[in-house]
């Protein structure tokens, strides 16, 4: 067991509403590594490793491959990929309370006393021919069990909930295989009082992200097909249920604070064998770019591959995590409002997932 490190990396303060954040590090898939750190606003303590640490009796510790996690009800959730599991724990403590099985599950979101988990339903294997549908599960957070199944898309990714609605991007994302016609392009749209699918809104192709601004419109990127056609971000008006515009920028993940959405691409082409970064900022009032250049000293230039992003809701300090060469251990990055970098640490291999942790009354 690899135990857990302090780290005094930033000045401590005291932040209205919330103790800190959880960060979830995925691991490489296949060696078991995915770990979780927190960092602590008042002390300015970074821990690297808090789950081994608390729970020292649980075989193979978190699992293979950290995908999403969450808080709900004064528990932290993560969703373990590869592992088939939920880690539900004690969001004060990060003891853990239980698992929940759900194969393939992607990401998590909460309403009224339930989780909801997207699932790729069957094993992890990249085949035009994959014939299993994702669903949508539904989690009694009190029992943390498993009371009812939606069935939607093809490798259903994250999902949002807003307006008494659940909205899924599908991906179709082992079924692409650099053909378009194998890949998803749709949105499921679930009714959550009966917990059905009442419809689907085609937006493009290869779906993965969703996400809901402060009027309760939604925001999908789409990851293209690596070729011809480029990943891009969309903005689905949810009363006309309907794209209603395209932001031309790479969306591989975003974070919304009040009426901004900071994006950082990641933008693989196989016909030119090469990554394109780029950041940007996008007003989700107006859906126009307002500038390119979220990180302003130059510092971006030292992130190799960015992985995960998170704004503070009051100080508005801006959270980049880099997963690097995705083999050894990557780094978190604290930004100002104004893009210059206040500290960074070394994190685990490949950081990707934020928690905010709540300052509970």
């Amino acid at each position: 067991m690899i135990l857990s490190e302090d780290i005094a990396v930033g000045n401590p303060e005291i932040i209205k509403g919330y103790k800190g954040f959880y960060l979830l590090n995925e691991g490489n898939m296949g060696s078991n590594k995915a770990t979780l750190d927190y960092y602590n606003f008042a002390t300015g303590i970074y821990t690297k490793n808090i789950y081994a640490e608390r729970n020292p009796h649980v075989p193979k510790e978190m699992g293979d491959v950290g995908n999403d996690i969450g808080i709900y009800g004064g528990k932290l959730y993560a969703v373990i990929n590869v592992s088939n599991k939920v880690e539900v724990m004690d969001v004060e403590t990060t003891k853990r309370i239980g698992q929940i099985e759900i194969p393939n599950c992607r990401f998590i979101k909460f309403h009224q006393g339930y989780a909801y988990v997207t699932s790729y339903a069957g094993p992890v294997v990249i085949d035009p021919n994959y014939e299993q549908k994702g669903f949508v599960a539904k989690i009694n957070t009190a029992t943390l069990k498993e009371v009812d199944r939606c069935i939607v898309g093809f490798q259903p990714d994250e999902l949002e909930i807003v307006g008494g609605k659940i909205y899924v991007a599908n991906s179709g994302g082992y079924m692409g295989a650099g053909d378009t016609k194998g890949y998803e392009r749709t949105v499921s749209v679930i009714d959550i009082v009966s917990f059905k699918e009442e419809k689907r809104i085609d937006v493009a192709y290869n779906l993965e992200r969703i996400k809901a601004d402060s009027r309760g419109n939604l925001w999908v990127s789409s990851r293209g097909d690596y070729k011809g056609l480029p990943a891009r971000l969309f903005f689905i008006d949810s009363e006309k249920g309907m794209v209603t515009d395209t932001i031309p920028i790479a969306a591989t993940n975003y974070w919304i604070d009040d009426n901004l959405l900071y994006v950082y691409g990641t933008e693989w082409s196989y016909i030119t064998n090469s990554w394109e970064i780029s950041y940007s900022i996008v007003d989700t009032r107006t859906r126009k770019i307002i500038t390119r250049n979220i990180i302003t000293d130059g510092t971006d230039k030292e992130i190799e591959k960015p992985y995960g992003i998170m704004v503070h809701p009051e100080t508005k300090d801006i959270f980049i995590t880099d997963a690097g060469n995705y083999v050894t251990p990557g780094a978190l990055y604290c930004y100002d409002k104004n893009g210059k970098r206040k500290w960074g640490v070394q994190a685990g291999n490949i950081p990707g997932h934020f928690a905010l942790h709540p300052i509970y009354d």
